[in-house]
């Protein structure tokens, strides 16, 4: 199978590449317009294997997209801009990215007859929950820009499955960590700036909850969707490692040998939601699991980024400068 990934120099969309080659005897082309949290070098292992292609390139620009596009066998689509707090400042780059470059992805997808489009997605798009944990049918009730963004760009893709027969599939995935994640997301943010030697701004009261999945088993997940998954289907995608961002500062300290002295309680972010859960038993049903347990993953994150100062220590000095 030819495999065309967007936002593939990306965090998820290069651990994807990199499982994929690994896992499969797939060729696959990462298409990437290269923003700020895109960087050719996540790519590095990869880039001259004979079954590896990049392609620089805008998923709203469509002549690009059905020039790079044509001849592939499937899309897995995750490009997209990703970051609450950045949503709340610039909206509009969102919205272009994430529901027209979509739009466009699905557009030219069904004129060249894809066989398979993955959709990614975020258990953001549900909203918050207290009690429970969301399945797939359940409605959407995003509460930033961003999560608004992924929720619309859900619907776009389920509507070209709809009207154009373009065989869709989504995965909804709880909150990632793992190597190559740009530090201005909670984890690579807080080992970084405590390697650093700084302190690390926590939310409110910290006690908001998200489910924490490793990256590599995102992946696992993804691929099975993309060969096993009913066309028209969504997926939610969850390890069931549910943390309060308190819980997971206390991890990175103590793996860092730092204390409650490195830890500033910051003014809470608007629209914070107060707790994510998503139901996963399709995927399960599927034959997907975790492989790692969260201690594992966890340690194996932070000890990734302890060894690979140079390559984030440039792109902590782009949030500093921005």
């Amino acid at each position: 199978m030819k495999i065309f990934v967007t936002g593939g120099a990306g965090f998820i969309g290069s651990n994807f590449a990199h499982h994929l080659l690994a896992t499969s005897d797939d060729e696959v082309t990462v298409f990437d317009k290269l923003t700020y949290a895109g960087n050719l070098e996540n790519l590095s292992d990869i880039i001259d294997d004979t079954r590896f292609t990049f392609v620089q390139g805008d998923i709203c620009d469509r002549d690009a997209v059905r020039a790079a596009l044509a001849g592939h066998d499937a899309v897995v689509h995750f490009a997209a801009e990703s970051h609450v707090d950045r949503s709340l400042l610039d909206p509009d780059v969102f919205i272009r990215t994430n529901c027209s470059g979509t739009n466009v992805m699905c557009d030219i997808s069904a004129q060249v007859g894809v066989e398979r489009f993955v959709h990614i997605s975020t258990d953001e798009v549900y909203g918050s929950i207290e009690e429970g944990s969301f399945v797939e049918t359940d409605v959407l009730q995003p509460r930033s820009p961003y999560s608004a963004a992924k929720a619309g760009s859900d619907l776009i893709a389920s509507a070209y499955h709809e009207t154009y027969s373009l065989p869709v599939l989504i995965t909804r995935s709880s909150n990632q960590f793992g190597p190559y994640q740009f530090p201005e997301k909670l984890i690579p943010f807080f080992v970084t700036t405590l390697l650093e030697g700084g302190r690390v701004p926590l939310y409110g009261d910290g006690l908001n909850i998200r489910d924490w999945l490793f990256v590599e088993d995102n992946c696992r997940g993804v691929d099975l969707v993309l060969r096993s998954g009913l066309v028209g289907e969504i997926y939610n995608i969850g390890a069931g490692n549910e943390r309060t961002n308190r819980e997971i500062t206390d991890v990175i300290l103590a793996a860092l040998g730092r204390d409650e002295n490195a830890v500033e309680y910051v003014e809470d972010r608007a629209g914070h939601d107060r707790r994510y859960s998503i139901a996963v038993e399709k995927v399960t049903a599927l034959g997907w699991k975790p492989q790692l347990s969260f201690d594992d993953a966890i340690a194996a994150t932070i000890g990734w980024y302890v060894d690979h100062q140079a390559w984030w220590a440039p792109l902590r000095s782009r949030i500093r400068n921005r």
